[in-house]
């Protein structure tokens, strides 16, 4: 038996598949499925909205592969000031709608809200939990209205102008979010895919097959989940090409004034770089490095760290198999085309993980299979308190 589990420890979902030979066949199917759905025209589904709007007004999505910087880039939005502070989770598509189904129907719409009210996201927020529920289940009509609903509450009782949400798996839902809520804007943060591969590994942020767990066999299947990532997000950009953006992590890191200036531009906001540095929330005085263990001083930095821990054959098993991503991203590749050629098994991680990846968001989002959507990482609690707080950290 195969458990094969969504890929970052912020979605604990899991799928149990019978690989054996006659279920392969099964898995193949399922496969060519995921594959065949088809990307509609996103069509503005939400109720009484103004695309229109002043775009300074306008909410906020930080999204990319995890390990990417999406945190590091929410924290300095939240310290450029204007934006609701808000350190908690609104797992709505990912986690609701695939547990609960579609929130148009009043019990399943009780059933996120009371969820909701008992997670960290609810204590992290700063709302009553009377006055919220009542709203969420007059508003009720989608996962986007229940997302705005709640942001805007969080964002007037804060006098912000505007809110932004942070989850890297939002990659996966931009066309959803984007028909519920068609005033969103999409920042969407790319790093160096060896780096992504480096770093996840690490953490076991992303869980490979077994018989790929592995030195070199878990890199290469990291870096497949980080290009697969990152064309999800591409190809639903391209769509909403006036409300979308991408950014590279290293250019935020080594040219922020320039970055943040350009980022301001697209958001209709002011982003500047030293108002940004003085008010240090979150990861800007604390880092979440998968190698902080190490200590601040270490030398090491961040940008290419690669290049410090994989051996010139890791390199070059990973160039051939995300080479021309990384390439399209501006990033250099260091091992010449000849020494760029992918091995059986590097062919097969090609071929295979990224119809894997989709059949495994296919099955939790079109079937029933999305009810066992593992609700622990909300850490839930039995209490829930009339009145929240807010928490800048």
């Amino acid at each position: 038996m195969l458990a094969v589990t969504e890929g970052c420890p912020a979605l604990q979902v899991e799928f149990t598949t019978d690989l054996r030979s006659e279920e392969k066949t099964r898995l193949a199917e399922v496969t060519i499925q995921a594959n065949q759905i088809e990307t509609v025209p996103i069509q503005s589904a939400a109720r009484g909205t103004d695309t229109s709007a002043d775009r300074s007004r306008r909410p906020v999505f930080v999204i990319g592969c995890h390990r990417s910087g999406t945190n590091l880039l929410y924290d300095m939005l939240l310290s450029s000031g204007d934006f609701a502070i808000y350190r908690g989770q609104l797992p709505v598509y990912k986690l609701f709608l695939p547990k609960f189904g579609s929130l148009d129907k009043r019990g399943n719409m009780e059933r996120a809200v009371d969820t909701w009210l008992h997670s960290k996201g609810y204590r992290r927020s700063g709302l009553k939990a009377k006055e919220i529920r009542a709203k969420l289940l007059e508003a009720r009509h989608s996962a986007g209205d229940f997302m705005r609903t709640v942001m805007n509450e969080i964002a007037s009782n804060q006098n912000a102008r505007r809110w932004a949400i942070y989850d890297p798996d939002g990659v996966l839902y931009m066309q959803q979010i984007k028909a519920d809520i068609p005033e969103a804007l999409f920042i969407h943060i790319v790093r160096d895919g060896r780096d992504i591969a480096l770093s996840l590994k690490k953490m076991e942020g992303f869980k490979p097959l077994p018989w790929d767990i592995g030195s070199s066999r878990g890199l290469l299947a990291t870096a497949a989940y980080w290009k697969w990532m990152v064309r999800t997000g591409q190809t639903c950009g391209r769509t909403i090409p006036a409300d979308y953006m991408e950014v590279r992590y290293e250019d935020l890191v080594q040219t922020p004034h320039e970055t943040l200036a350009a980022l301001g531009r697209f958001l209709d906001h002011d982003l500047d770089y030293e108002r940004i540095q003085k008010a240090g929330l979150g990861r800007l005085s604390e880092t979440n490095s998968s190698f902080r263990e190490e200590g601040a001083h270490s030398g090491i930095n961040p940008v290419q760290r690669w290049k410090e821990r994989l051996s010139h054959d890791q390199v070059a098993a990973l160039e051939a198999l995300v080479g021309d991503c990384l390439e399209e991203h501006g990033y250099e590749l260091a091992t010449p085309l000849k020494q760029r050629k992918a091995g059986l098994h590097g062919k097969w991680i090609r071929a295979f993980y990224p119809a894997l990846l989709g059949a495994k968001q296919w099955l939790k989002t079109r079937t029933p299979l999305g009810k066992l959507a593992n609700l622990s990482v909300l850490e839930l609690s039995d209490v829930v308190p009339e009145t929240s707080v807010v928490d800048s950290r």
